[in-house]
């Protein structure tokens, strides 16, 4: 977790027990694996991991590619969620993969079927959140998007959704 995050949880007497749950629903803990089917450790590898278990569950997910590029008017172009700007990317950074999975909403909408977002930022076999690089940025979409409803965070390996 986050120094903030910590700082927090010590301010509201959330005990280190329900942080590392709350690490683990994230993903962060790198204790995940691949199916024997898979060979290799790398995110690619992951991914197709990760796809493949959300396939059986009945979601659906897709690469999100995010970058800039100069088009053939020599004009710059942003591409993927959350990167409207070099400054916000810097900031919040979307994950690899994203998408959907069918919800059933229970009393008030009995019958409703609604698609919970999903996402997931991929990494190699045994990756564990250090804060370095683009973790913070990473992490910052995965709280985002959790506040709001959504299903967001790490994924290493199969178990992750």
């Amino acid at each position: 977790m986050t120094p903030e995050v910590n700082q927090w949880a010590i301010k509201h007497h959330v005990s280190a027990l329900a942080l590392h749950e709350l690490a683990a629903i994230f993903g962060l803990h790198g204790r995940h694996a691949l199916p024997s089917g898979i060979a290799g450790v790398s995110e690619g590898a992951v991914q197709v991991a990760v796809r493949l278990e959300a396939a059986r569950k009945g979601i659906r997910l897709w690469r999100n590619n995010v970058g800039a590029m100069i088009d053939g008017r020599g004009v710059p172009v942003r591409y993927g969620l959350a990167n409207d700007s070099k400054d916000l990317n810097a900031k919040l950074k979307s994950a690899d993969l994203i998408g959907w999975r069918p919800v059933l909403i229970e009393p008030q909408h009995v019958g409703s079927v609604i698609g919970q977002f999903v996402s997931r930022e991929i990494k190699r076999v045994g990756w564990r959140y250090t804060g370095a690089d683009r973790e913070p940025a990473q992490l910052a979409w995965a709280h985002l998007a959790t506040v709001d409803g959504c299903d967001a965070g790490f994924a290493a390996g199969e178990g992750t959704l």
